[in-house]
């Protein structure tokens, strides 16, 4: 949440920074005003630097304004379409209708661990694959919680788990499995290597997959 914030401020930042600047400047040849070079390249520039941090270079967002400004004129329409985008991105972004900053990282970093965590059971490290598994669990189902509202950061897993539940972000099948990972996590994390099977842990790394694949 606090990368969301840090994001949402300097999208504020920067549309006072549009409202505040003078682009427009005299022009002999147009016979009107058009936009200073200057003072749109610096803004245009923060504009997809954030655009692309927070929506991706591959969101309409993104795509729509470097369209814009590679083929931009320096007209005042230019600047009106540029900022037009900008502030639909914006406004998604205000709504939490774009993917989040955070689970975007998150999930790169997971995705790591969980795929260390396979490699370590194919070789047989059981254990070792058992408490990266299941690290990767409780972090990703505290992150998901953080993302939807949920102030989790003090809780064990059993805790997150009833947390999710009771605000319905977890159903049918993926409920019933989170019912057993606590415990599969508690044997891992307290090394009682005994108590589960190479198996265990396969269920584990296949669940924090999904959750992966589905949430972030």
């Amino acid at each position: 949440m606090k990368q969301d914030n840090l994001a949402l401020k300097r999208y504020n930042e920067l549309e006072d920074a549009f409202k505040s600047t003078n682009f427009l400047t005299s022009s002999h040849t147009y016979g009107g005003p058009m936009v200073g070079s200057a003072p749109w390249h610096k803004w245009a520039t923060n504009v997809l630097n954030l655009l692309s941090a927070t929506v991706g270079e591959s969101s309409p967002h993104f795509k729509n304004f470097a369209a814009i400004y590679k083929d931009f004129r320096y007209y005042p329409s230019n600047l009106e379409s540029a900022h037009s985008i900008f502030l639909a991105a914006k406004e998604d972004f205000e709504g939490g209708y774009l993917f989040k900053l955070e689970s975007s990282i998150s999930g790169e970093v997971l995705g790591d661990f969980v795929s260390l965590a396979k490699l370590c059971l194919t070789e047989g490290n059981k254990d070792v694959a058992a408490v990266l598994a299941s690290a990767s669990l409780e972090d990703a189902l505290k992150r998901f919680a953080s993302v939807n509202g949920l102030d989790v950061s003090e809780s064990n897993m059993q805790e997150v788990v009833a947390a999710l539940k009771s605000k319905g972000l977890v159903s049918g099948a993926q409920k019933t499995l989170l019912d057993t990972m606590p415990k599969l996590r508690d044997y891992a994390m307290h090394a009682n290597w005994g108590k589960f099977k190479p198996e265990d842990v396969s269920g584990i790394i296949g669940f924090v997959e999904q959750f992966l694949l589905s949430n972030f």
